[in-house]
């Protein structure tokens, strides 16, 4: 599969099954009493790319990967569903995880598996 996620411009292995393009729309309250909605839109949709999960990964690319985390608000380029083209947002990521899966002989892990990642649009306006 190609290459469909990207992180400061570094194309990003292409997960597994589980990924979710998530979209939200905001509102600035919900129904009265009547059980009517009376809400208004609040800003722009927001994007979640939401169970981002590659079943197993070398200790090098997962590495690479969570060190383009490091200053934590990084450039998305991903496919917007909405639109069916590319969008670019600044995001952020939500817990990383992974599980050491092999080890190598100075007992660091050489492979992961369940390494995953969720990430957050930070709704900055356009």
């Amino acid at each position: 599969m190609a290459c469909f996620i990207y992180i400061n411009g570094k194309e990003f292995p292409s997960p597994d099954l589980g990924l979710e393009f998530l979209v939200a729309t905001f509102v600035s309250s919900g129904k009265n009493a009547n059980g009517e909605f009376v809400g208004q839109r609040v800003g722009r949709d927001q994007y979640k790319l939401n169970n981002l999960v590659w079943n197993k990964l070398d200790a090098a690319t997962w590495s690479a990967m969570l060190k383009e985390f490091q200053e934590f608000v990084v450039t998305v380029k991903f496919p917007d569903m909405v639109n069916n083209d590319w969008l670019t947002l600044r995001m952020y990521p939500g817990d990383r995880t992974a599980q050491p899966l092999q080890v190598g002989a100075d007992g660091l892990p050489t492979m992961y598996s369940q390494c995953k990642v969720n990430i957050v649009d930070c709704g900055e306006l356009d």
